[in-house]
């Protein structure tokens, strides 16, 4: 897994805690969870798009 898709993957998974902790402290926010969706869905396009190895 190359380096940026590392540090993409930590940062979802990081923003993923934040968002929880957030929604358990303040109470769910919508766009907050839509915005982690989106965050993921990026984040998974990144690990399936990389370049073939050679």
């Amino acid at each position: 897994m190359p380096d940026s898709a590392k540090v993409m993957t930590a940062c979802t998974l990081v923003c993923l805690v934040l968002v929880v902790l957030d929604s358990l402290v303040i109470g769910a926010d919508a766009l907050l969870w839509s915005g982690w969706v989106v965050l993921g869905l990026c984040t998974a396009g990144v690990l399936l798009l990389r370049p073939p190895r050679g």
